[in-house]
């Protein structure tokens, strides 16, 4: 099965941001999924959606950080919040 493997969003990163990259295993209907999803979304990519779902779900459990806030709200709507 081919890999997604697509440039950064650059709309959501920021010269001053810092980019940890980490691997992580998927289960193959995940990754069918975000595959497909992808296909029919050109504006996102899986760095994206990934960036979204981790906000999002960090947010729903309670954290809070405007950081982390407009990380999540930048993925899902396209903005690049500036200071």
């Amino acid at each position: 099965m081919q890999e997604l493997n697509y440039d950064k969003n650059s709309k959501v990163l920021t010269d001053k941001d810092e980019v940890i990259s980490f691997k992580c295993e998927l289960q193959e209907n995940l990754q069918k999924a975000m595959k497909e999803f992808v296909e029919e979304h050109p504006n996102w990519d899986q760095y994206r959606i990934l960036q979204a779902a981790i906000a999002g779900f960090l947010m729903q459990k309670g954290f809070q950080n405007r950081d982390l806030t407009r990380l999540y709200i930048g993925n899902m709507f396209s903005m690049n919040f500036k200071d």
